[in-house]
């Protein structure tokens, strides 16, 4: 699950065979359709529009309720067609024709054609969207006057018929499929987007499984079933109910009784042994490794973390074994942004060491040897406050006088988003995980110049041309034989980075979910490698 996927498909043209083996998925034969769960989460959800919505909560929700061209199969890794019924590659690696599905129709009744994808793919890339995926298609001819504003289309997207577009690239791109599965692609129907305008992340509509049938702000959202849906037999269950404003303990003990299917924001750290220690409740725990980094990322636009020394600094000042043994060991600790069982690793690297002398000594260096104050951000979700508290600490040691500012988790997303507003933010809660199994996609979005925009997921603000340059130069990689060269460059890239210190990488994570005894499904769609959290067209109730 945790490795590179297969890429001599991307040198060479496919074969239908080929792609219908991609597509086969067996049916749970177990599977019963019918019911309802309940899913709870602390705080509202931001916005259901894939072209913007980007963290922990949403992307399961959003994958549900639209499709894109691409799709994995379920639990797994491993690409699968999605809108698209068949495709071909060209020898060169830079023109992808897709043929989409026949039949398939909006939540609103039309008809999909090419004419949407078309349209969903420029308004993801257009400026004026925002959207902090706007990074991943970077690789599409035309991107970069999209960019600039020069253009209002993207010219390496031609619609050949109503049910055929050809996407051609400026560059072979070894991650381009990968793109093309991630909710930023999903398709939108135009007439809906301009009807609602920017509320059309609170009146989404798409293809997907689901759909959005009620949305009471600062109480529930309501998602039932596609009776249209393209996949036939999917979705099993009628409907999902996600209930916010629900503190983590209570929806715990509303999942003991009956009353909560999934609490979405996972066991409370207070009750986690608790759990883990009781036969019954342990065997309604799925536990799954995942490609996840939590960080600490420091603001190179605002003073003094301008000063890489400071930002070094502050590296050597952060006890991460203290922060897993507050989070129950259910981590380990960071060396760099990508996490261990990530293609390019660097397995030889250790890391800045903890050594608070060395760190206040190199603060002194660089013209703070009183050290300085500064605020750090932090999602209001237990265990995160906690572990803020204890960065403020190693911090105060240094001399760092840090104010925590506890925030919803949209707050401190819109803060690390808006220029020079958030010179620290510890990401818990909202810690990357790879969109995709490629050691790209810990780049471009939250470390690459792409990522550095308002709206963008980059809160450090940290743009090194020349590394997205080396980037660039990775995922022009497409041949096989070469892809030890690849995972070497994106190496490199990697430690170049931890020579500038935009972040401080503190763990990476396992995930834990805790499910009812009625729910059914395999274990791999409760720890899903891209339907985060949950992959709800594929579970279903027992009773």
């Amino acid at each position: 699950m945790n490795t590179l996927l297969a890429t001599s498909a991307l040198a060479v043209s496919l074969s239908f065979a080929s792609l219908a083996a991609a597509q086969d998925y067996t049916p749970d034969p177990n599977a019963k359709p019918g019911g309802n769960i309940v899913i709870t989460y602390k705080d509202d959800v931001a916005t259901l529009d894939p072209a913007i919505g980007y963290d922990w909560q949403n992307w399961s929700m959003i994958k549900s309720i639209f499709d894109g061209l691409m799709d994995y199969v379920p639990g797994t890794t491993e690409l699968r067609p999605g809108l698209a019924e068949s495709y071909e590659i060209s020898p060169d690696g830079k023109t992808y024709t897709f043929h989409l599905r026949k039949g398939v129709k909006f939540h609103n009744g039309r008809e999909m054609t090419a004419e949407d994808v078309k349209y969903s793919l420029d308004r993801v890339t257009t400026p004026a969207t925002q959207s902090p995926g706007a990074g991943f298609f970077g690789s599409i001819a035309g991107y970069d006057a999209m960019a600039d504003g020069s253009a209002t289309s993207l010219s390496g997207v031609t619609v050949l018929d109503p049910a055929t577009v050809k996407i051609e690239l400026s560059r072979p791109d070894a991650t381009f499929l990968h793109v093309m599965a991630l909710n930023f692609s999903s398709v939108v129907p135009k007439e809906e987007v301009e009807k609602w305008g920017a509320d059309f992340g609170k009146h989404p509509v798409g293809t997907g499984a689901f759909k959005l049938s009620d949305w009471t702000i600062g109480q529930k959202l309501l998602l039932t079933k596609n009776a249209d849906y393209w996949r036939a037999g999917l979705p099993y269950l009628d409907s999902v109910t996600f209930e916010v404003g629900q503190e983590p303990i209570v929806a715990l003990l509303r999942l003991q009784k009956g009353e909560v299917d999934i609490p979405g924001d996972g066991i409370p750290p207070a009750k986690f042994t608790e759990v883990m220690n009781n036969p019954d409740e342990k065997k309604q725990v799925v536990v799954g490794g995942q490609l996840q980094t939590g960080y600490i990322t420091l603001n190179v636009e605002m003073k003094p973390f301008d000063n890489v020394e400071v930002r070094r600094a502050i590296n050597m000042a952060i006890n991460k074994d203290r922060i897993v043994q507050m989070i129950n060991g259910r981590a380990t600790p960071a060396t760099q942004p990508l996490p261990p069982s990530m293609p390019g690793y660097t397995k030889e690297y250790a890391g800045y060491a903890f050594d608070p002398a060395k760190a206040k000594a190199m603060l002194a260096e660089a013209g703070y040897p009183d050290g300085f104050q500064t605020q750090l951000y932090v999602m209001n979700t237990d265990p995160n406050p906690r572990i803020a508290q204890a960065i403020q600490q190693d911090l105060a040691a240094i001399g760092v006088k840090a104010e925590i500012k506890a925030l919803a988790q949209a707050n401190v997303i819109e803060a690390g988003g808006t220029p020079k507003t958030a010179p620290m933010i510890w990401s818990g809660g909202m810690a990357w995980i790879a969109d995709f199994p490629d050691p790209s996609n810990f780049y471009g979005p939250i470390l690459g110049c792409a990522g550095a925009v308002e709206g963008g997921w980059n809160w450090s603000w940290y743009c090194n041309k020349d590394l997205d340059a080396e980037a660039a130069k990775a995922d022009s990689i497409v041949d096989p034989a070469k892809q030890g060269e690849r995972l070497a460059l994106w190496s490199d890239v990697y430690m170049k980075i931890m020579q500038d210190a935009p972040w401080v990488p503190v763990f990476n994570e396992n995930r834990y979910t805790m499910k009812s005894a009625r729910m059914g499904g395999s274990d791999d769609l409760y720890v899903d490698p891209v339907s985060i959290p949950v992959n709800y067209d594929y579970v279903y109730v027992t009773e």
